[in-house]
């Protein structure tokens, strides 16, 4: 009988947003593979799990995914676990993903945390559509480019860089809605919402402390901002309901996570 991989996600910061199939699957596993095996021991034995854990890391994956894989065919089951939240979003586990399907191995993906969607829905912009950027490109270039999609961006950022990385976006769009989400799930947990000039301005003499998540309002002229999008037509019915321009475009703002200011130069101009 031929072993599977399941993929079990772990909690990002509070032990006990661990799922009740995650446990029962790392109690039957032959093998855990971790990326840091004391930081997975000590959830494990918060719950009393004995698992027989391998280190799995973005150092030795290649040649650790050959060696599950091998083990799994001959009937082995192995639980794939990262430090926090779920493998393989911006975590090690791609490459036995990958290895388990080539060989014909089932994949069984169980849901639980993460610190993007946690962050997106908390933030309370556009969540129908939204990218997820992994950690932020270092060159302004690149940078430059991934905030300039039309959709809600999530993204990880380090600490040290969150200064840096909220002043290019204020001198792109100073009016961009945007979220600071610390600490998730923890003691410390703090969701920081404004203006992309605003909190680049809290942020620029001291950084965040934590793992951050940054989550960013759409780019104007993209999808939603331009003369046929949903939250200009939203605006034009307000005003001919009688509504001021500039606040009926704070409100739409709000809602749709469509910078005011792009919102009130659309209608102003006619287009």
């Amino acid at each position: 009988m031929t072993g599977r991989l399941v993929v079990c996600p772990t909690p990002i910061g509070n032990l006990e947003d661990v799922t009740l199939r995650v446990l029962a699957a790392l109690r039957e596993a032959d093998v855990v593979a971790c990326e840091d095996t004391r930081r997975t021991r000590v959830l494990l034995d918060r719950y009393g799990v004995k698992g027989h854990l391998v280190s799995y890391h973005e150092h030795n994956e290649r040649a650790r995914a050959r060696e599950l894989v091998k083990r799994m065919l001959g009937g082995a089951v192995v639980a794939l676990v990262s430090d926090a939240g779920t493998p393989l979003v911006s975590d090690p586990g791609f490459v036995l993903v990958r290895e388990c399907v080539a060989a014909g191995l089932a994949v069984e993906v169980l849901p639980g945390p993460s610190a993007a969607l946690s962050a997106l829905v908390a933030s309370a912009l556009p969540a129908d559509r939204w990218t997820f950027a992994g950690f932020l490109p270092r060159k302004r270039a690149e940078l430059e480019r991934t905030l300039s999609g039309p959709d809600t961006l999530v993204a990880f950022e380090s600490p040290r860089r969150v200064g840096a990385t909220l002043a290019v976006l204020a001198e792109l769009d100073p009016e961009r809605p945007v979220v600071v989400a610390r600490e998730l799930t923890k003691v410390h947990e703090e969701v920081v919402r404004g203006s992309a000039a605003e909190l680049a301005g809290r942020y620029a003499s001291e950084a965040p402390r934590g793992e951050i998540v940054l989550v960013v309002g759409g780019a104007p002229g993209g999808a939603g901002s331009d003369a046929t999008g949903p939250a200009l037509d939203a605006l034009r019915r307000l005003v001919d309901a009688g509504a001021k321009p500039r606040a009926a475009a704070g409100v739409v703002a709000e809602l749709t996570g469509v910078p005011a200011n792009a919102l009130y130069k659309a209608l102003t101009s006619g287009s």
